[in-house]
């Protein structure tokens, strides 16, 4: 039973992890620990596994090969358990063009059984500063403002763990701030954060612990503070 013997501290201790699509090797004898309120960088060029690593430890693929937990689940045998726990914010705008911010977040907010929905929605509608805007439909909104909505339905059923697809890609530096400063504010109440980015400077702000990923493969796993030192 893979959940034997878990470190309560750990939100995700994978091993091994192998997956490939078709004769593609994606991603090859990967592990990986992240720490409950911990902010952890994964970086890589586009291609490198970043994607597909993050889908096998959500429970959203199933590896080849390896083993290992996500907040205490089995990874292989428990991935409906998982998938309940995580926020996954993905690359591409995954909420509904033509419903409004607020239809939105109350379709996240049904579909995850948040507790008080319309007090939390309400709430989440304040915090992403957008009160005033809630029937404004989701396809007219900027770049910057569907990732700050796409944010907040993330973080709307209050996950234990959030997986944050290159969040920053191509943002104006004050939506970018906003952003740093909502994951930090989430990791200060004990979510853990993986936060997916191509460049190391889209990290270094905000990341305890960064490994870099080529051709599948961890290259090196770093903590923030010695970077910051050889800097």
């Amino acid at each position: 039973n893979g959940t034997e013997h878990v470190d309560a501290d750990l939100a995700i201790d994978v091993e091994g992890l192998t997956k490939s699509f078709g004769d593609k090797v994606v991603v090859r004898d990967l592990s990986m620990q992240v720490r409950r309120g911990q902010i952890y960088g994964f970086l890589g060029p586009n291609g490198s596994g970043k994607t597909t690593t993050l889908r096998m430890i959500c429970g959203l693929l199933t590896p080849d090969g390896g083993r290992g937990t996500c907040l205490g689940y089995d990874i292989l045998t428990e991935r409906d358990k998982i998938r309940r726990h995580v926020g996954y914010m993905t690359q591409k705008f995954s909420l509904y063009e033509d419903l409004s911010i607020k239809e939105n977040l109350e379709f996240v907010a049904r579909l995850y059984g948040v507790p008080n929905a319309d007090s939390a929605v309400q709430a989440s509608i304040e915090s992403l500063g957008l009160k005033g805007r809630e029937r404004q439909l989701a396809r007219t909104l900027s770049g910057g403002w569907k990732q700050r909505l796409a944010l907040g339905a993330c973080i709307l059923p209050k996950p234990d763990l959030l997986l944050l697809d290159e969040p920053t890609e191509g943002l104006m530096p004050s939506m970018i701030a906003a952003i740093r400063d909502s994951v930090t504010e989430l990791r200060a109440q004990g979510v853990a954060i993986i936060l997916v980015e191509q460049r190391v400077d889209a990290v270094l702000p905000v990341a305890d612990r960064v490994a870099f990923i080529e051709n599948g493969r961890t290259r090196d796993t770093v903590d923030v503070e010695t970077l910051h030192g050889d800097l």
